[in-house]
């Protein structure tokens, strides 16, 4: 007799409101097998995910755990049948602490008594950071952490429960390679022990590292299933975008103008001394360990951090920003590396998110012109594919990779004459990425500065026309294109070197 799968979800649909999200659906998962599932941007992904943790109900299918049919109508029913899901949006409340978001709802008490054992929940929630290999202070206040200890919070949430089933919605997008390495040997563990482990994620190197089985969805329906051994990357693309991509990147670097950005000497904060420049129509990619200050200059350059020496310039003229409200009026836009906090207004729709930065071009005397401002937020819709039932649809309705979308419109509609991008493909699938590479090249090719801060090493080498390396809040070292390696930089990120010192490999 055939031992039924420790999950099988049949014939899954899901519609909304003039969209069918989820199109006859099926999917399975193995007891100690890592399952990945691709595609791309509103593929359906979390989606099916969400109905699976009892976040949202499914309009017409079955689940069943270990063959027998089950019923997820909340998530404390899914949690009651042993699945764990970390989303790719934080679920954790940012004003308690790491441990408090760990243990939450789970919380121990003191024998005998109704009250919170905090030893021991700071104890348990030490041991589910210490499987991870990280030591961050239990007793921080979660809103004041990084991105990427964020994350890890998450995680330990979730594998602090003893899960039969671990789903895992884009887990490694704001971690270093370190950090993904310490995770997967999580994964590894928990696979060993018998646990299915169904992992989503755009990073494809990352499905052939740690996936057994991989599946594709596009469009809400079932592509393909099938073992990684058996597929190779460009396969993967292929069924993806439903198409040929010949390359990941476009490959167009053009020749730069004149400088109209350049620290010199900053320091503020972490900064250290900082010096560098760009060109009118150059893309500089700015690399380095999460830490490393990368985000600290870019939120120094828009006015969201204030420096406390040293000088910038825009075009030839000294300026100090005070403000991002400053730094947008002299033609300065970032791009987030935490689109969902800072990127985007989530109460919004989506045409108030893309005007929301220039609103100015769109009055008819001291009135906001609703034709204009709907026709502005049209065209960057139409120009970005963006996929969006409506305009007024909220914007936390999106998929990752359309809220990037979104915010990436909102910058060009003020027509910026330098843009910061601070992670900006991160969460989101390689068609979507091709798109967004497309458009910068299009903006260095109108005379645009580009800032590129990526921890995707094959992003910076594809894109970039410098390469400046950062490592402890300073400038280890800059690189050209013909110099740029994977190695090169690695060796610049992770020691400090004076500017020009170049590693011998």
């Amino acid at each position: 007799m055939t031992t039924p799968p420790l999950l099988g979800m049949r014939g899954i649909v899901k519609r909304y409101p003039g969209v069918l999200a989820l199109d006859d659906v099926n999917f399975s998962l193995s007891a100690g097998e890592v399952h990945c599932l691709v595609g791309e941007n509103g593929a359906g992904k979390s989606t099916l995910m969400k109905i699976l943790a009892g976040a949202i109900g499914k309009n017409a299918g079955e689940i069943l755990i270990e063959g027998r049919r089950v019923e997820i109508g909340t998530p404390a029913a899914s949690q009651s049948l042993g699945i764990g899901m970390i989303y790719q949006d934080f679920k954790l409340v940012p004003a308690l602490t790491v441990a408090e978001n760990i243990l939450l709802g789970s919380e121990p008490t003191i024998p005998g008594l109704p009250f919170i054992d905090r030893k021991a929940m700071e104890s348990t929630a030490r041991g589910a950071l210490r499987q991870l290999g990280e030591e961050i202070d239990v007793s921080a206040i979660v809103g004041d952490l990084s991105v990427a200890q964020r994350q890890t919070v998450e995680i330990a949430k979730a594998i602090s429960r003893k899960v039969r089933i671990l789903a895992l919605d884009e887990p490694t997008t704001s971690l270093t390679e370190h950090e993904i390495q310490n995770l997967f040997g999580v994964i590894r563990r928990l696979k060993a022990e018998g646990v299915g482990i169904i992992y989503i994620s755009h990073r494809l190197e990352e499905v052939f590292e740690i996936g057994d089985r991989v599946t594709v969805l596009r469009d809400g329906k079932m592509v393909e299933t099938r073992a990684v051994a058996e597929v190779d990357r460009r396969q993967l693309i292929r069924w993806m975008v439903g198409r040929e991509l010949e390359n990941e990147f476009p490959g167009v670097h053009l020749q730069r103008g004149d400088e109209t950005l350049r620290l010199e000497h900053v320091t503020g904060g972490r900064l250290k001394d900082i010096t560098l420049s760009l060109h009118r129509g150059e893309i500089l990619g700015l690399a380095g360990l999460v830490g490393a200050g990368r985000s600290e200059v870019a939120r120094l350059i828009f006015g969201a951090d204030r420096k406390e020496s040293g000088s910038i310039f825009l075009d030839g003229c000294e300026i100090n920003p005070r403000s991002p409200r400053e730094a947008i009026d002299l033609g300065i836009g970032l791009l987030t590396e935490d689109r969902n906090r800072y990127g985007l207004i989530a109460e919004m729709n989506v045409r108030e998110n893309i005007t929301l930065s220039n609103l100015r071009d769109l009055l008819t005397g001291p009135f906001i012109s609703g034709s204009k401002e709907k026709g502005a937020a049209m065209a960057f819709v139409d120009q970005l594919r963006i996929k969006a039932p409506s305009l007024e649809v909220r914007v936390e309705s999106l998929s990752g990779g359309n809220r990037q979308k979104v915010v990436l419109a909102r910058w060009l509609h003020t027509r910026s004459k330098v843009l910061v991008f601070d992670e900006p493909t991160a969460g989101i699938d390689v068609g979507a990425k091709y798109e967004i590479y497309t458009l910068v090249n299009r903006l260095a090719a109108e005379g645009t500065g580009i800032v590129m801060i990526s921890s995707d090493l094959l992003e910076l080498l594809g894109m970039s026309d410098r390469i400046v390396v950062m490592c402890e809040g300073r400038v280890s070292g800059e690189l050209t294109r013909s110099e740029a390696t994977q190695e090169r930089i690695m060796t610049l990120a992770t020691s400090f070197r004076r500017v020009g010192e170049m590693p011998n490999n």
